[in-house]
């Protein structure tokens, strides 16, 4: 047992995490419905992921904030909050376009039988206010990642006000050597939970293959085809944007394979947030930056979730025999890019969103309730672009600032 366990742990953990996807494919395959008895193993690896959330964010933020200047995090935080805000609006483009092109839809028509009841939109405010908690220990019980990142620049401010201080500099110090331990203690922790990740994976595959099935990807095979064909442009734009910043492109998507894997299979852009930060380690990702902008791109950066709004509308439209104006469009990608923000961090946010904005056009609630399910299919391409845009959006970020500095040197 001791030999194949070392044997096991010198394995790649992208190869075993490739095998793990085949092999849980196949075993949905074969053994349809009765897979889901596999599905406590899958479970417990998004317990172990969702377990290392908070002190990963927390113990990271803190650290990479003393590591670096007040007004350079300033400075960076602007260029995340643009480049999220951006990106999610492209990617909506990018979803009309390509839906545009193939015309998902077309032929299809409601029976009329289909009901949905949409969850409640929290609107854009509430979501402003939610950054800031009214409870700290409720904020990390009730996994607000907003309200956690605030909590951690706040202390992070502080400690590094104390460490500068003459009063309270020693007291500082000593705090910043006990946070970059557990920090450290967290990372170790990490490593260990890894070993698990190809095992969970198989399970989670298995029982979400189980229980679609081929026939809901037959029946609806036009509308999951043309959203993957625009996540893939949308990578490609990555690419590009990579290319023009002097990024390797091989060298990002080597170190963002597991997470982009990992979100695939979990569907959960805060329960891949773990192997995500170990990523951006990889990639020579600053903690000042990374710290804070992949926890604020877990929340409210979903270039996947952009991508599925605009699908989703050109389908509904399709159904009912009346596509969208190009003002229709415009409107897909206004009410689209603030539905991302407004409705981050809520269960079944994918569908909210895709709620929202066909409220807004009068497009059919039927649609929507149509679209539930493929809900899993299409949650996982529409995750893993989230994931590997907030890598993207970190990385390119760092690559412009490694720039600036140049520049003034």
């Amino acid at each position: 047992m001791k030999t194949l366990w070392k044997t096991y742990a010198r394995v790649s953990l992208i190869l075993k995490i490739t095998v793990a996807l085949i092999l849980g494919v196949i075993a949905g395959l074969i053994f349809g419905p009765d897979a889901a008895a596999l599905a406590p193993l899958g479970d417990l690896l998004l317990r172990l992921l969702t377990f290392l959330i908070v002190p990963l964010i927390f113990f990271t933020l803190i650290v990479g904030i003393n590591q670096s200047k007040i007004g350079d995090l300033g400075r960076m935080g602007g260029k995340v909050f643009l480049f999220y805000t951006f990106s999610s609006a492209f990617a909506i483009m990018v979803g009309l376009t390509v839906a545009s092109i193939f015309q998902p839809g077309s032929g299809m028509q409601l029976d009329g039988s289909e009901t949905f009841d949409v969850p409640d939109n929290p609107g854009f405010t509430s979501v402003l206010l939610n950054i800031v908690p009214s409870n700290i220990i409720a904020a990390f019980s009730e996994m607000n990642l907003l309200g956690i990142i605030f909590t951690a620049f706040a202390f992070g401010i502080a400690i590094s006000y104390m460490r500068s201080s003459s009063e309270f500099g020693e007291l500082g110090n000593h705090l910043m050597k006990t946070i970059n331990a557990l920090n450290e203690a967290t990372l170790i922790v990490l490593k260990a939970i890894l070993q698990y990740v190809p095992i969970g994976i198989f399970a989670i595959m298995a029982e979400t293959v189980g229980s679609q099935g081929v026939d809901t990807l037959v029946s609806l095979g036009g509308m999951v085809a043309v959203l993957y064909i625009a996540i893939a442009v949308q990578i490609a734009i990555y690419t590009a944007a990579m290319l023009l910043f002097k990024v390797n492109p091989l060298h990002f998507f080597k170190h963002a394979r597991t997470p982009m894997l990992t979100a695939f299979v979990t569907q959960s852009s805060s329960g891949t947030l773990p192997l995500t930060l170990n990523a951006a380690r990889g990639l020579g990702i600053p903690k000042s930056l990374y710290g804070f902008s992949l926890p604020l791109g877990a929340t409210i950066n979903m270039d996947g979730a952009a991508i599925r709004i605009a699908v989703s509308a050109i389908f509904a439209a399709n159904i009912i025999g009346d596509p969208l104006s190009l003002s229709e469009m415009f409107m897909v990608v206004l009410i689209g890019t603030l539905a991302t923000v407004g409705t981050a961090g809520i269960p079944g946010a994918g569908i909210v969103m895709i709620a929202t904005v066909f409220v807004q056009l009068g497009l059919p609630m039927e649609a929507v309730a149509l679209l539930t399910a493929i809900d899993a299919l299409v949650g996982m391409g529409a995750t893993m672009l989230n994931v590997t845009g907030d890598l993207a959006g970190s990385k390119l970020i760092d690559q412009s600032e490694k720039r600036r500095s140049a520049a003034k040197a």
